[in-house]
């Protein structure tokens, strides 16, 4: 089992930066790869963006390449996500993800593991 728990959404304006973390526990040694997906009320989760744990290999979503930067750390078992330049569009509940066997990095189903999700809204 691995548990995940997100942590510093809130409230940005317009052009700011907010960073979200995400805490990674239980059997870590399992996990290839983590991700961060978003959701807003009403529409499907979508990929953002994810990295190869360990060798820190990224992909990213078009709408937020250039913008987001997702990283890891395997000694303290986090994963961040930094994200700069923020749009309203960018407003979701933002979750992280775990995945413990070989497949594509947006395929939601092949991610066994999720965290509760935080807020981020973007807002003058």
């Amino acid at each position: 089992q691995v548990q995940l728990a997100e942590s510093g959404g809130g409230l940005v304006q317009p052009g700011g930066s907010l960073s979200l973390s995400c805490a990674v526990s239980g059997h870590t040694a399992n996990i290839l790869r983590m991700g961060w997906f978003r959701q807003v009320p009403g529409k499907e989760r979508e990929f953002v963006t994810a990295i190869r744990w360990g060798d820190e290999t990224s992909y990213y979503a078009d709408s937020v390449r250039g913008r987001f930067t997702v990283s890891s750390d395997r000694v303290k078992n986090t994963m961040s996500l930094h994200m700069s330049g923020l749009k309203p569009e960018d407003t979701a509940v933002y979750y992280c993800a775990a995945q413990t066997r070989p497949s594509s990095p947006t395929y939601q189903p092949s991610y066994n593991y999720w965290g509760q999700g935080t807020q981020v809204t973007v807002s003058s």
